[in-house]
């Protein structure tokens, strides 16, 4: 995606849902995290593929 590169689609992972960087880790997922008050480090800590810059690119790409 031009405007989201860290957000990835493809048909044939995880069902075409929204993903961080081509991991099997759905935007959705994320953002679940975020709505039960996860702090960026404990995030960072359950999801070690997961960088700060992927945290703030699903939050630009559903505020979208």
């Amino acid at each position: 995606m031009l405007n989201f590169p860290r957000i990835t689609i493809n048909p044939r992972q995880m069902g075409g849902v929204p993903c961080v960087r081509g991991l099997r880790i759905p935007v959705a997922t994320v953002l679940r995290m975020f709505a039960a008050g996860l702090s960026e480090q404990q995030m960072l800590d359950d999801y070690p593929d997961l960088e700060s810059a992927d945290l703030l690119e699903c939050l630009r790409y559903v505020a979208r």
